[in-house]
This record gives C-alpha cells, sequence and structure tokens, in this order.
C-alpha cells in the first residue's frame, strides 16, 4: 500500500538544482513531526517535476499537501528526512492561514548551537566538531523585529552577486542569517542595496547541508500574516 504523508508546507526554499520542501505532519487538524522530503539524488534537492501538483503548479507555504513518500531517510542532524516516491503526482487538500501558526511554532528555545558566526553572519555557523551537533534540523518561530538586508557580501573578493540577510533577535540573542526563500529573495533583490523593516512575521529555520567543516542556519521561509 502507498504510504502518504500529509504535511502543512513551511518551507518550499532554493536548494542547488532545486528545491526543499518541509512542513509539519498534518493530523485531523493538529500539526505533528517536522518532515523534509528529500529526492534520491547525491544531494537530494527536489526536481520541479517531482514536487509538483497534477496541474502542473509548485507547492506554497501553507499548503496542506499528501506527499506519497518511500521511507524515512535520516542524515546526520537532518533526522526529518523522508524519501519521496517520484512516480506519483502531490495533492493540494486544503490551505491553512497565517493566523493557525501561532498554534504551531515550535518551543521557545535557543536556535540550537550559538556563539559561532561568519565573517557576514551572526550566530549562523555550527562547527561539525563541536562538543554536540543537533538532533534536529528544523524550527518554526515568531520573530517581532525581522529586518532584510539587502547588500554584496563578496564585493571587496571581486563578487558583485547581491544576497538577502534577515536580522532579528531571538531569546535575547541576535542573529543576521542568510534568507533561501525565493519569493522573498526575489522581491528584495528588485530593490535597492539597504535594509528594510518587515517587522512581525513568522520564520521556518532550516541547518542546512555540511561545508567546510560547519553547518548553517538559513531562514527556509518568511511568512507575514495575511
Amino acid at each position: 500500500m502507498q504510504d502518504v504523508k500529509r504535511i502543512i508546507c513551511l518551507a518550499n526554499f532554493r536548494k542547488l538544482h532545486g528545491r526543499c520542501i518541509a512542513g509539519r505532519e498534518w493530523m485531523e487538524g493538529q500539526a505533528g513531526s517536522w518532515i523534509r522530503l528529500v529526492s534520491a539524488r547525491e544531494n537530494q534537492e527536489v526536481s520541479e517535476y517531482e514536487r509538483q501538483y497534477e496541474d502542473g503548479s509548485d507547492p506554497r507555504v501553507l499548503d496542506i499537501i499528501d506527499i506519497p513518500v518511500l521511507e524515512p531517510q535520516p542524515k546526520d542532524y537532518q533526522t526529518e528526512n523522508w524519501l519521496l516516491d517520484p512516480r506519483y503526482y502531490w495533492v493540494k487538500v486544503g490551505k491553512a492561514s497565517s493566523f493557525d501558526l501561532s498554534a504551531i511554532t515550535d518551543p521557545v528555545e535557543p536556535l540550537w548551537i550559538d556563539g559561532f558566526s561568519t565573517y557576514h553572519g551572526r550566530n549562523d555557523k555550527i562547527p561539525l566538531d563541536a562538543d554536540s551537533l543537533p538532533t534536529s534540523s528544523l524550527r518554526l518561530l515568531h520573530a517581532i523585529n525581522l529586518k532584510l538586508a539587502v547588500f554584496k557580501p563578496g564585493e571587496a573578493f571581486g563578487n558583485s552577486k547581491r544576497r538577502v540577510q534577515g536580522q532579528f533577535t531571538h531569546l535575547g540573542t541576535r542573529y543576521a542569517l542568510w534568507v533561501t526563500d525565493p519569493e522573498y529573495e526575489r522581491a528584495y533583490l528588485a530593490k535597492l542595496d539597504g535594509t528594510y523593516n518587515i517587522g512581525e512575521c513568522y520564520l521556518t529555520i532550516s541547518i542546512g547541508e555540511p561545508y567546510k567543516g560547519a553547518c548553517y542556519k538559513l531562514i527556509a521561509a518568511i511568512i507575514q500574516a495575511e
């Protein structure tokens, strides 16, 4: 019998040549464990073909989706991973409201391990040789003071590419994390360099793949009140 996971989608963010789709299992109107859908390819990104609905459209944040899966496939700290079944379309069965999110935010806790930062970031890095690595990699939190900064982080080294960074405070700790939410990236890369006040919103935070001895916290989705 085909195994199907029903999730409320809380992130559809870019990853290499595809996307990473994640959300919480949705059972009788209640949110359960986190689930990240992964493919069988080396870097596990999900292609457009693999994640589409039958009408060809792409899943969106807050969609409630039935997704055929094959088996759990945890990997290091990404314990939430499930291998998708590419033979079937995904099915949208409903839509949640951003006003529902207050009931499914994760417990208010530190964002895994703090105290390590990249050159332009703040508390965005977790060394792989840290005393204890996270045992999860997804978190939904309520932010009251998000700002988005648009700038060229590599300009001093000849790289003119612009990026979008989210800056906020959580439990008294300041964070500056790169944004991988494609909708907000596109919208703010279309603006001039500068810092823009977003204010109150919900953020899906993900820990990405290991890179050069560390893993990195990313803003996978920004969800503002409707």
